[in-house]
């Protein structure tokens, strides 16, 4: 499996990581009121750590939407390896960054990392359509 799939793996649990955090914490600030029947109901209820780690947890899923076809597209069209790897590599670092950031509330710092994520999924596409 080359580098850019196993980043892929590894962005894959990341969605599962921030529920980990946001599953108790939502627990936690909703209490006896937690419904376990309709989770999704109860979002808008959610304030401070909790709802910021359910963002985090929503946005690696979303993040997942456009990291996945880039590295697909990347390996079929056998882009440069070296690269390939670096902007992988790079995305993973940047979106473990922007979970941490969101969950630590530094909404500056985590548009930073969203946009530079983005731009090595562009970069992975760049390659793809140069190779």
């Amino acid at each position: 499996m080359t580098i850019p799939f196993w980043c892929l793996f590894v962005v894959s649990f990341l969605p599962y990581v921030w529920f980990a955090i946001a599953g108790p914490a939502r627990v936690k600030k909703l209490g006896k009121d937690f419904d376990p029947h309709a989770p999704r109901a109860q979002e808008t209820l959610l304030r401070g750590f909790a709802a910021r780690a359910q963002g985090a947890h929503a946005n690696a899923l979303e993040a997942l939407a456009y990291f996945t076809p880039a590295v697909v597209v990347n390996h079929l069209a056998h882009a440069d390896a070296d690269w390939s790897a670096r902007f992988a590599i790079a995305f993973v670092i940047l979106r473990v960054g922007h979970g941490l950031a969101y969950l630590g509330d530094r909404p500056p710092l985590r548009t930073t990392l969203m946009v530079l994520g983005l731009i090595s999924s562009i970069g992975l596409f760049v390659l793809a359509a140069r190779a």
